[in-house]
């Protein structure tokens, strides 16, 4: 017997997919009309009020109305005051997650502070002069997903063995994505403990995706990225500021054009002289922004 209020939360999904598809249709864009979810597609279930439906047993089980007492592998511990709970499965295996109001513990107040250009020969570098490598986990597996891709082709639609090499397939790319994630926690966390004020572009990533370095753009996965900084440095209370990205990689420090192809990474002044690498001086313009921004200079 399924839980009513997160039958309710189903019915709530279906309200906002139709309304946004009806707002892309009313701005002249493509609808997507909502597709239906057989039970094969439908991978996660949420019980939107704790305890009602769903609750931890004293021996640590989780309880789930309708499917019963569950041995559950902690990630770590619970603190704070669970408010909801999603069961998902994802490339064959369930996770169940926790929505937690709790008040997190802020840094020591540090007054250090730095500019991030994020790009492809470097994931990103730092006003500082310091680069992070790109990891470019996606190109690293390409060979890996390909064959996954291929034994799915060959396999007849519908039948069991099709099943079983698509959820090979899901494992390898939920591999690449776990891979990425950890490499975006470990980065923005990193960041965070070193600076007290963080500048970073405000980047349209989802136009660089859709161009001729799209498999690049989403290997790195920029936005991620960003969206992990952002909530990380505002649990430490850092100071984080997006500027406009507009010119930060055609100009000087001194103010003067300097305009490049994307081809070159080295640049030179003929105004005031200077001669850096390309991504540390848009580091250091992002920098310089933000810190106007926040009036700090």
């Amino acid at each position: 017997m399924a839980n009513f209020s997160a039958s309710q939360d189903v019915l709530r999904r279906v309200d906002k997919t139709f309304k946004a598809f009806f707002r892309r249709v009313k701005a002249g864009r493509k609808g997507g009309y909502p597709r239906f979810k057989s039970r094969r597609r439908f991978d996660s279930y949420t019980f939107p009020s704790w305890g009602d439906g769903c609750r931890l047993t004293d021996a640590g089980r989780l309880y789930l109305q309708g499917v019963g007492h569950l041995k559950v592998k902690w990630h770590r511990p619970l603190e704070g005051t669970v408010k909801t709970a999603t069961v998902k499965r994802q490339a064959g295996k369930w996770f169940v997650c926790f929505s937690i109001e709790s008040v997190a513990d802020a840094l020591p107040v540090l007054d250090t502070i730095v500019g991030i250009d994020v790009g492809l020969t470097s994931f990103a570098t730092l006003s500082t002069g310091e680069t992070i490598a790109n990891p470019r986990y996606a190109r690293k597996a390409q060979g890996r997903l390909r064959m996954a891709q291929r034994r799915v082709a060959r396999r007849q639609r519908g039948g069991r063995n099709r099943r079983k090499a698509v959820l090979l397939l899901q494992k390898a790319h939920a591999h690449v994505q776990n891979q990425r994630a950890d490499f975006h926690h470990k980065t923005a966390r990193s960041l965070v403990e070193d600076y007290g004020v963080i500048a970073v572009e405000d980047l349209h990533i989802k136009g660089l995706a859709s161009g001729m370095l799209a498999k690049s753009v989403n290997d790195a996965g920029w936005s991620a990225f960003i969206e992990k900084l952002t909530t990380k440095a505002e649990e430490a209370g850092r100071l984080l500021v997006k500027v406009n990205p507009r010119g930060t990689s055609q100009t000087c420090l001194c103010g003067a054009p300097v305009p490049k192809t994307l081809s070159q990474r080295w640049h030179e002044c003929v105004e005031c002289g200077l001669s850096a690498a390309r991504d540390h001086v848009s580091a250091q313009l992002i920098l310089g922004q933000g810190l106007c921004l926040l009036g700090l200079t």
